[in-house]
């Protein structure tokens, strides 16, 4: 879950809207907004404010991570990706280059 999703689902749970969240936690409507629709990132100090704001306390926990524990799922949409780009990679047409690198010859004159 992103931010966004976060500050969205917060609010809607406790019946605000985005105008009365960003009267709470002092800022406009339209940062809120921005924030929701992902178009900006709060820094985590501004999460912290808004997620109190909203009614709720911010937590943050580390787990380790190890890449055999990640979902199979996560791995076949990097796969999938890939393989689109690949795809794409091979549509986008080439020129052919000459074999050799042709540039003019340069001689040298020397001054007396």
């Amino acid at each position: 879950m992103d931010e966004g999703q976060l500050l969205r689902q917060i609010r809607r749970r406790h019946g605000l809207s985005q105008a009365e969240l960003a009267m709470r936690a002092g800022t406009s409507q339209p940062v809120i907004s921005a924030y929701e629709h992902g178009r900006r990132d709060p820094t985590l100090r501004t999460l912290r404010k808004l997620v109190e704001a909203g009614g709720e306390r911010l937590s943050i926990d580390a787990h380790e991570f190890s890449p055999s524990s990640q979902p199979c799922e996560d791995v076949r949409e990097h796969g999938r990706r890939l393989a689109e780009v690949l795809t794409l990679v091979e549509a986008v047409p080439s020129r052919r280059r000459p074999p050799t690198l042709v540039a003019p010859r340069m001689i040298s004159k020397r001054q007396c």
